[in-house]
This record gives structure tokens, sequence and C-alpha cells, in this order.
């Protein structure tokens, strides 16, 4: 069985389940690792581990691929990407706007066909009014879970706090964790995350396998390194 925090699915048809992490706008290395993977919705169970949107050519069809997915079974999460979008929209907040559009916020606003500084003005001035698309688009996200696991496996973006049980842990670390999970953590269950490049964890965009029961697959495709998809149990590594 897996939990989606306080949901059940039962994996008794599931023959493999796959992984992608931080996609970042890049909706032709998304179509293309599906197809590499050979993803079947009928047999596959397939995890999203959120950054959906910022700074690729795409994100607005990043987000239209991921719901796609959803809708024939698979399980999106979200990232710190899509709060930052969150804090920024949802909260019409200026300084999480600056903040988000620094990260790459802009290339969002602009393949909704927006300009930062139109919502900057509209967010200060009291009037802002999205379109129909992003504001649905920003509901879902809002509904995202930050985590979900299996008896072997939990699947989060960032990480966990190796001090904390889940069930007292802030969606905040979930989404933003760094150094304290990957040196902290020495859980039975191993921890499939995205977020940090694993560049940074082992000096090669490939998949990083951790000693300590820790699995990084942002391949930092945005910054010119890979999409990578992990299949489990097998471990066998996709990428493009």
């Amino acid at each position: 069985m897996i939990v989606i925090e306080r949901e059940v699915i039962d994996l008794q048809t599931v023959k493999r389940l796959l992984v992608m992490s931080d996609i970042h706008g890049q909706i032709d290395a998304f179509n293309a690792l599906l197809d590499k993977v050979k993803y079947k919705m009928e047999e596959d169970l397939l995890f999203l581990l959120g950054d959906y949107v910022d700074r690729g050519q795409n994100p607005r069809s990043c987000i239209q691929k991921a719901r796609e997915l959803e809708a024939q079974g698979a399980i999106p999460l979200k990232g710190n990407h899509e709060d930052m979008m969150e804090k920024a929209l949802a909260g019409e907040n200026l300084q999480a706007l600056s903040h988000w559009a620094s990260n790459g916020g802009t290339q969002t606003l602009a393949s909704y066909g927006l300009l930062f500084e139109d919502i900057y003005h509209s967010i200060r001035d009291g009037s802002l009014s999205l379109p129909d698309q992003l504001l649905d688009d920003l509901q879902w996200i809002q509904k995202l879970n930050v985590y979900a696991e299996t008896e072997h496996y939990f699947f989060v973006h960032a990480g966990v706090d190796p001090q904390k049980a889940i069930n007292e842990t802030d969606d905040q670390t979930f989404l933003w964790i760094r150094s304290p999970f990957f040196d902290g953590y020495h859980g039975d269950k191993t921890v499939i995350f995205g977020h940090t490049p694993t560049m940074n964890l082992h000096d090669t965009n490939d998949v990083y396998f951790g000693t300590n029961n820790i699995i990084g697959i942002d391949g930092g495709c945005v910054f010119g390194g890979q999409l990578n998809c992990l299949e489990l149990p097998s471990k066998v590594i996709y990428s493009v």
C-alpha cells in the first residue's frame, strides 16, 4: 500500500514505481523521458516530486502535463518552487513575489502571457486579476501533498528532518531542507528526493545513492544537466 499523507492507495496491480523531479518548465525533456521509460499508466505508478515551474521554457505546459498524468493515476507532490508561486500569487505578497521572480518566477508568469511588472503593480494597488487558467492551476498547486510513502520508500521534494517524526514536521522542511537531512538521516525507509541537484552531492548529474538510505534524483536539467527517472525496486535509471 501507499500512503499519501492521509490517503491510502492499493499497490497490488503496480509493476513499477517511477520517480521524476525538478522538471522546471522543460516540457520537451519531460515528454522525452516519459517516452524513454515507456510509461504505462495501467502498470506503472509515477511519482513527481515537485518543481514543475520556473526557469525553463514552458512551466505552464509542465503543470498541464502533471495534471494530465495525475488524472491517469500519477502522484504529483509539491516542490519549493510551487510553494514560492503560491505565496506570491495566492498570498498577494510583494516580498514573496520578488523572491519568486528572482528564482525563475518571471518565466512562469511569461508562460501564462503575464509580465512581472504588471503583476507587481496590481498586487501593490490591490487590483490583482489572474487569467482563469492560472487561477485553476494555482488552486491545484494549493492542494498538492508534500510527501507520499510506501512500506519501503518515502517520497518528498527536499528531504526530512532526521530529528523529528513525520507527523511533527512542518511542510516547509519537506520542501526546503538540505544539509541536516543529507548528513543526519539514518531511517529504515529509503527517502527519494529532488530539490538539490545531484551535481552538488557527488559531482555528476546522475542519480545519487547515499550510503545512509537516501536517493537524490535531481539531475539539474534546467541548468544544462539531465532529467532523471528512477525505477523501483530495480533501481534502473533513465535519463534524457
